[in-house]
């Protein structure tokens, strides 16, 4: 089939089951696009195609393990689809394994690849849960190499969703730089194409007049600017980025994600996140994240 080009956007989304691939759908139904979940791989170039027909200018996929045997034919259907003209975003949702247990055994709900039910005892349910999830990754690993990794492990849905709204609504083909602050009491983001820990620099939790404040606050920040420690941690990630992001963009990254972490991911690694977006934002596409903060 040979497909024109076309102004089509194509929003694919795959992951692993329980990490939030409904809740990325929703979203993007939510700002216009037209979603399909499930949709089998088989039908991809011939749905594309017909809803170039249609002058279709967003559309939204979602993809699973479900269809693993027809899983290898999407790499080799998306670069088609660039070629010819389609403005493809590939999104990966994952989560730790221990996450992914914890909502299933919640909900109750039987795991797409495994065969046990609830009837099962509880060891053999939560080892073959185990099983499923982890012949789920293999499955889906080359989808997750070419795609922009979210890890909705500690992520509430509505963090979710406002953080896929924001990936998408930015410009095509350029590299977006993404900032996102974190507690390292709460875990590593495995998004993260680069982690800078900033927990040894002078903590504005112990000042009680800041404890309750964030680093978005501009007494917090006004703190954070008056210790040497700080301005030469902000000095020196933006020495490394601004030496490593144009090599990044010819490699035809589309998106890399910088994390910076400090203990309760509320202070440090906020005000540094704020400040090294304000500093990037005038070269590169910039997004921020602050995992930890309600809002």
């Amino acid at each position: 089939m040979q497909l024109q080009n076309s102004n089509l956007q194509l929003v694919l989304i795959t992951g692993m089951s329980g990490s939030g691939k409904s809740v990325a759908l929703h979203a993007l139904e939510d700002t216009g696009f037209f979603c399909v979940d499930n949709l089998p791989p088989e039908l991809l170039l011939s749905f594309v195609e017909l809803e170039r027909q249609h002058n279709a200018s967003r559309v939204a996929i979602a993809m699973d393990a479900r269809n693993a045997t027809a899983l290898p034919l999407v790499p080799g259907q998306l670069a088609l689809l660039k070629e010819q003209g389609v403005n493809i975003k590939s999104l990966f949702l994952d989560a730790t394994t221990e996450t992914l247990v914890r909502r299933y055994s919640e909900t109750r709900r039987k795991h797409p690849l495994s065969q046990k039910t609830f009837d099962a005892s509880h060891e053999n349910l939560h080892r073959a849960l185990v099983d499923a999830i982890e012949l789920e990754r293999e499955l889906l690993a080359p989808l997750r190499e070419n795609a922009h990794l979210i890890d909705s492990s500690i992520i509430r849905p509505s963090q979710l969703q406002a953080y896929v709204k924001s990936l998408i609504s930015v410009a095509g083909e350029q590299l977006t730089l993404v900032f996102e602050s974190f507690a390292f009491k709460r875990g590593v983001p495995s998004d993260a194409d680069f982690v800078f820990d900033v927990r040894m620099l002078p903590n504005p939790h112990y000042e009680p007049e800041l404890r309750q404040l964030t680093g978005r606050d501009a007494a917090v920040a006004e703190f954070l600017q008056q210790q040497p420690d700080v301005t030469q941690m902000l000095a020196h990630i933006e020495q490394f980025l601004a030496h490593w992001l144009e090599a990044l963009a010819r490699d035809h990254r589309s998106y890399v994600t910088v994390a910076i972490g400090c203990t309760g991911g509320q202070h440090r690694s906020v005000y540094l996140v704020e400040q090294l977006t304000q500093l990037f934002s005038a070269q590169w596409v910039t997004l921020k994240r602050h995992r930890e903060l309600v809002a």
